[in-house]
């Protein structure tokens, strides 16, 4: 599956954006989706995860009450609804596919397809 992720921007802290990431190839229903993302000068990180009928999510603490993931499989669409950012929400924000569909992983070495990434910059 090939993954393109869209949707990032300079946004002024308090705001919002919301990230997509669309999937090409086989059947999206077939992976987990989870979004990751790599802060300036530091390592990729977890932020979310949804199962492959979003009856399962979880959220990195960072993240929990501000961002919600959420798919449309008729779409082949996973979606990050990002509010009340922060500065420190400033990263290239990464999609990824697990073959696994019934599991919401935080681990990157888990997932087996990656979008290019989409850079998200909040101002303070």
């Amino acid at each position: 599956v090939q993954l393109q992720a869209s949707g990032g921007g300079l946004v002024q802290a308090g705001g919002s954006l919301r990230l997509s990431c669309v999937a090409s190839g086989r059947p999206f229903g077939n992976y987990a989706m989870g979004w990751f993302r790599q802060p300036p000068g530091k390592e990729r990180e977890f932020v979310s995860a949804i199962n492959w009928i979003g009856t399962s999510i979880v959220y990195s603490d960072s993240v929990k009450g501000r961002f919600t993931i959420s798919r449309d499989n008729a779409k082949k669409t996973a979606y990050l609804q990002m509010n009340s950012l922060k500065p420190e929400d400033t990263a290239v924000y990464y999609c990824a596919a697990s073959r696994s569909p019934y599991d919401t992983t935080n681990r990157f070495y888990d997932y087996d397809y990656w979008g290019q990434g989409t850079l998200v910059t909040v101002s303070s």
